[in-house]
């Protein structure tokens, strides 16, 4: 299957998961590698046999859903919006927690992956946080549709290739030589609990978060109409005050309510406490 042909499989089946095309453009090599791989299990030859053979198997569609996700992680990725909350959110949502008598933040990681996003922010409130609010403590959730992904997160080994945006500092006190990888120490890792989940399916079990992270995920790859529906699930999640962060690269589309900027620059947003305006700082 050419590059062209995978293009023209993809910009007609996208739409047909709810997905959108524009996101997949960059990444599109790892998924057109996972759909070869497919149709050489299936004996098809090329794009067109494999979309008469989706149209013939109704079956076949959640298998093409799984091949379209993309897994690109890393930790402190885009560490400036990691120091932005360390910063000015997880201090202020602190401070909203003990005015309301709270002892606990809690935070989602929406498709994390193999977690380095959840223990990213583990780590960033292990070292710069913690002893500013040692009244609090934080719990992480990290979900993904992905149990190989999730599996590889709770045994948080890494190679270093992943770690090299971590201060040396921390990559010393916090992970312990695994072979040629690297494994994070309990200390980081009690922070984090892990489930299956998969947003476009609504709630996780557990909600009512201060913060939620949902970063190049379904602001990239969703279509506009998944995507409102997906920002109400987060409104939803989330305590009045919130915050929820998108990727560098996202926006919430222009229909959606219930949010403000916090800071355009970092793509964090504020959810607002009722129908009248924004919150004001703690």
């Amino acid at each position: 299957m050419t590059d062209d042909e995978c293009i023209t499989l993809l910009q007609w089946l996208l739409p047909r998961l709810a997905l959108r095309w524009p996101g997949f453009r960059r990444v599109r090599k790892q998924v057109c590698k996972r759909f070869q791989r497919r149709l050489s299990e299936l004996g098809l030859d090329g794009a067109d046999a494999y979309r008469q053979y989706l149209q013939r198997n109704p079956d076949e569609w959640p298998v093409a859903d799984y091949l379209c996700r993309v897994t690109i992680s890393r930790f402190n990725r885009d560490r400036g919006v990691f120091g932005y909350l360390a910063d000015q959110v997880l201090p202020e949502l602190g401070a909203r927690a003990e005015a309301r008598g709270a002892t606990r933040l809690e935070a989602w990681s929406v498709g994390c992956a193999s977690g380095e996003e959840p223990y990213t922010l583990a780590l960033i409130w292990h070292y710069e946080v913690a002893g500013r609010l040692p009244a609090l403590s934080l719990r992480i959730l990290g979900t993904d549709i992905d149990d190989v992904l999730l599996q590889r997160a709770q045994q948080a080994c890494y190679p270093g290739s992943a770690l090299k945006a971590l201060p040396g500092e921390w990559l010393a006190d916090a992970f312990e030589q695994a072979g040629n990888s690297y494994r994070l120490k309990p200390t980081i890792t009690d922070y984090v609990r892990f489930g299956n989940h998969d947003l476009r399916k609504g709630l996780p079990n557990d909600h009512d978060f201060d913060l939620v992270l949902c970063r190049n995920l379904a602001f990239t790859y969703f279509d506009e109409n998944l995507q409102c529906r997906t920002a109400a699930t987060l409104n939803r999640s989330l305590r009045d005050g919130g915050a929820l962060v998108l990727g560098q690269h996202e926006r919430l589309p222009d229909a959606v309510a219930g949010f403000t900027p916090w800071s355009s620059a970092h793509r964090v947003y504020r959810k607002l406490v009722d129908e009248n305006g924004p919150v004001t700082a703690a």
